[in-house]
């Protein structure tokens, strides 16, 4: 098996795309008019317009009503990423933290209210536990 993507659901997919290719420095590659993929290594951050939840079951997702996933993306260096988006991102929920499990990250949230960790292992047993990922 492969982990393939996280789909967001959105009413304002060129709102949310722009967003994600501003703070990722990726560009979403638009198959169709309601759906935007950003292919990174690892995996892909694929966001769809509300419109697209009746293919899959009517009502199945609502958009902007996440309150359990956080997207996560590993960086090079916070501090770094920190200061790039300090201005440009306007709800910050965490300013650089090193977190318990060794891992020094910022977070917040996206338009739609999604919360965001962009997170760099620090410490030995991080960086080893991240290492050949």
């Amino acid at each position: 098996m492969k982990f393939a993507s996280v789909r967001i659901i959105t009413d304002d997919l060129d709102r949310l795309v722009g967003f994600y290719e501003q703070v990722t420095g990726v560009s979403a590659e638009r198959p169709a008019p309601v759906f935007a993929e950003l292919v990174m290594p690892g995996a892909t951050l694929a966001i769809g317009h509300s419109d697209t939840v009746p293919l899959f079951a009517e009502g199945s997702a609502h958009a902007a009503d996440n309150h359990t996933v956080l997207i996560e993306f590993q960086v090079d260096d916070v501090e770094d990423e920190f200061a790039r988006l300090r201005d440009f991102v306007e709800d910050w929920v965490q300013e650089p933290t090193t977190l318990p499990w060794g891992n020094r990250s910022i977070v917040f949230r996206d338009p739609d209210g999604n919360l965001v960790n962009f997170y760099t292992p620090v410490t030995p047993e991080a960086i080893a536990r991240f290492s050949g990922r």
